[in-house]
C-alpha cells in the first residue's frame, strides 16, 4: 500500500509518496507533472548499477523519453565542479523550463541535483527519488539543496521544493547494513526532538525494522517525513522551528569535517554520535534528567550504531579543535553557536545561550 504525506506549501505544494514498488511505477506517477514526454536524471555509479534500468524502464512504459548523467557517488561530489558539468550537460541536453529533473540518489545526488535545477534557468522543477533511508527520511523533503565548500557542508545552496518525492521502501533492502543504520541516526533524530511516543516505538521496534520488516520500515518513514514536513510548512527558510531539524548536526558537522568527509564516519552515524552529546550537554545544563542521555546511548548501542566519540576509528583532534569546527557551523549567527538542546526526549528548542566552557568540558570528557 502506498501512503501519501502532503507538503502543504501553497503553489510549491507536493506529495511526498511512500510505498513498495514506487520506482517500477515511477512513470506512471511522473507523468502527470510533465509538459512534454521527457526527464534528464541525474544519479550516481552505484545507485545507477542497481536502480537506473527499473526507472528508465518504468519511464519508457509511461511513453516518457529519458537521458541520465552518472557521476561518483560520495560526499566529494558536492562541488562546484561536478554542479558545473551537471548544469552544462542538462542545458546540452536542451532541458526547458519546463522540463523536470530526476534527482536519483541518496542526500548527495538530492543536494546537487535539486541545486541544479533551482540555479539552472532561474528554476527547473524536479522529482527526488532517494534510494538511502537518509534521503528518504530527511534531505530529499523540504526544498534544501546544495553543495559543500573547502569552509564547511552545504554552505551554497538554495530553497527549491521537490514537485514529488517518490520513497520505495524495496529500495531500502538494497542498502548494507551500514548505510541503512546511518539513515536511521535521523529516524531517531525526530522522536528525540518531537515525538517521545515515536522514540518510545522505535525502541521497541527498531531491531525488527533493520533487521527488513518492510511495514515497519514504511510507518518509520511515514512519521519521519510527516514530522519534518509539518516543521518546514511552519518555517521553510530556517528563521526559527527548522533549526530544530538540526538535532545533533552541531556537533556532527563539526565531526564530519574532522574526519575529512570520509568513509570514518558517515553523516547518519554524525547525528547519532551528536544526539547523544546534545542529550549529555543538556543534562549537564540540568535541562533534562540524567537518565534521559542514557536512554539515547542505550537504544543506539541496541541498534548496533555508533554512540560515542571513541566509536570513531582512527584520531579526532582536541576539544579546542572540534569547538574552532563546530564555529564554521552555517547556523552560527552573530558569532554565537546555536545548539538544539533538550528538555527531554521528545523535547527539543533552540538556544545560543551555551557556556563554551561547558561545551569544551563535555568534549574533553568524551575524548577521554
Amino acid at each position: 500500500m502506498t501512503e501519501t504525506v502532503h507538503v502543504p506549501l501553497g503553489d510549491r505544494a507536493y506529495d511526498v509518496r511512500i510505498g513498495a514498488g514506487l520506482l517500477a511505477e515511477a512513470g506512471a506517477e511522473i507523468a502527470p507533472l510533465l509538459a512534454r514526454p521527457v526527464v534528464k536524471i541525474l544519479t550516481e555509479d552505484r545507485v545507477a548499477a542497481q536502480h537506473l534500468i527499473t526507472l528508465q524502464s518504468a519511464l519508457s512504459k509511461a511513453g516518457i523519453e529519458s537521458a541520465a548523467l552518472t557521476l561518483p557517488a560520495g560526499e566529494s561530489t558536492k562541488n562546484w565542479a561536478h554542479l558545473e558539468q551537471s548544469v552544462e550537460w542538462l542545458l546540452a541536453e536542451k532541458t526547458e523550463r519546463r522540463d523536470i529533473v530526476v534527482a536519483l540518489g541518496g542526500g548527495v545526488i538530492g543536494d546537487l541535483a535539486g541545486f541544479a535545477a533551482a540555479v539552472m534557468r532561474r528554476g527547473v522543477r524536479f522529482v527526488q527519488i532517494p534510494t538511502s533511508l537518509l534521503a528518504q527520511v530527511d534531505s530529499s523533503v523540504g526544498g534544501k539543496t546544495g553543495i559543500n565548500s573547502g569552509h564547511g557542508k552545504n554552505l551554497i545552496g538554495a530553497f527549491h521544493q521537490p514537485s514529488l518525492v517518490l520513497a520505495d521502501i524495496d529500495i531500502l533492502s538494497t542498502l548494507a547494513p551500514r548505510d541503512f543504520l546511518s539513515g536511521y541516526g535521523e529516524v531517531v533524530k525526530y522522536g528525540l526532538l518531537g515525538d517521545a511516543a515515536f522514540f518510545e516505538w522505535l525502541e521497541a521496534y527498531g531491531p525488527a525494522l533493520a533487521a527488513g520488516d518492510a511495514d515497519l520500515r514504511a510507518k518509520a518513514v511515514k512519521r519521519s517525513v510527516e514530522m519534518k514536513a509539518d516543521i518546514v510548512v511552519r518555517d521553510e527558510t530556517e528563521q526559527g522551528d527548522r533549526a530544530l531539524l538540526n538535532l545533533g548536526h552541531t556537533f556532527c558537522h563539526a565531526l564530519e569535517a574532522a574526519t575529512g568527509y570520509s568513509d570514518r564516519l558517515l553523516h547518519g552515524e554524525g547525528v547519532a554520535i551528536g544526539c547523544a552529546l546534545a542529550f549529555e550537554l543538556s543534562s549537564r545544563l540540568s535541562l533534562c534528567s540524567q537518565e534521559d542521555p542514557s536512554r539515547v546511548r542505550a537504544h543506539l548501542k541496541a541498534m548496533g550504531m555508533k554512540c560515542d566519540l571513541s566509536d570513531i576509528p582512527g584520531d579526532l583532534p582536541g576539544p579546542d579543535a572540534l569547538l574552532d569546527l563546530m564555529g564554521q557551523d552555517k547556523k552560527v549567527i552573530d558569532g554565537q553557536l546555536r545548539f538544539v538542546l533538550a528538555r527531554g526526549i521528545g523535547d527539543a528548542f533552540v538556544t545560543s545561550d551555551v557556556n563554551r566552557d561547558v561545551v569544551r568540558g563535555l568534549l574533553a570528557d568524551a575524548l577521554a
